[in-house]
């Protein structure tokens, strides 16, 4: 029988510095005056090596707060409408919605694609390179859904066009994969695509002469943007969470 796997382990220094909690010699002066609790008793020796858990933030305190998330978590994000998804563009940006030391994490925070700075909705975001990689690979097929509102009405054949496989958008010299439309109202669809092309649910759109006037991203596979999930918030993806995401591929 085959035992489960161990999990990591790592000097609490190190941890803590590439949690951007400080420099290790700040993290040394930290445990010494006794700020770092694990499992109820402090820990005041920062050459030590502990296991890397998920559960660690549940059994560690620095400084009295509850720890971090450790390496290789993510998050669901509510992006707001006027956030870049870009670490370097002038503006609001998404990280800045995150706890500033999270800037100084390594591994980096990425998001796991982008929605241009006036999409809003469900965006997700890891330090976890493999899962960043399962989730945006066309192998896994995961798809992803927004709620659209047009400024004319629409004329009732654009279903069967983006579901066709033919469309071929402006500068592209590949056609589109076929796209599932729902119509809620004249002018309120929901669209599921199954790429990630340059402004893609705009430009669908406009090829057939109308356009995007919102766009919000309510799905990933089959992860829904939380109802009580207010724009400009976050919360850590569950297991739960992750089963979803790819329950629906």
């Amino acid at each position: 029988m085959s035992r489960p796997p161990q999990p990591s382990q790592m000097r609490l220094d190190r941890l803590l510095a590439n949690m951007g909690y400080g420099s290790r010699k700040e993290i040394q002066g930290l445990a010494k005056a006794g700020r770092i609790v694990l499992d109820g008793a402090p820990v005041t020796d920062a050459d030590k090596r502990i296991p890397v858990t998920p559960d660690l933030s549940q059994r560690m305190t620095v400084q009295g707060r509850p720890l971090d998330p450790p390496p290789g978590f993510a998050l669901m994000l509510h992006k707001p409408v006027g956030v870049t998804c870009s670490h370097k563009e002038a503006g609001a940006l998404v990280y800045d919605l995150l706890p500033g030391r999270w800037r100084m994490r390594d591994p980096a925070i990425s998001t796991v694609g982008r929605l241009d700075k006036d999409t809003s909705g469900l965006l997700l975001m890891t330090d976890d390179g493999a899962l960043l990689h399962r989730i945006i690979s066309p192998k896994s097929h995961i798809d992803k859904r927004y709620r659209v509102s047009l400024d004319r009405p629409m004329s009732g054949d654009e279903g069967a066009l983006f579901a066709s496989g033919g469309l071929l958008l402006e500068s592209d010299d590949k056609p589109l994969l076929p796209a599932k439309l729902e119509v809620l109202s004249p002018n309120e669809a929901l669209l599921t695509i199954s790429e990630g092309r340059y402004h893609q649910v705009r430009r669908m759109f406009a090829a057939v002469g109308n356009h995007v006037t919102a766009l919000q991203r309510d799905r990933i596979g089959g992860l829904d943007l939380p109802d009580d999930l207010e724009p400009g918030g976050f919360r850590l993806m569950t297991t739960d969470n992750r089963t979803a995401l790819f329950a629906a591929a």
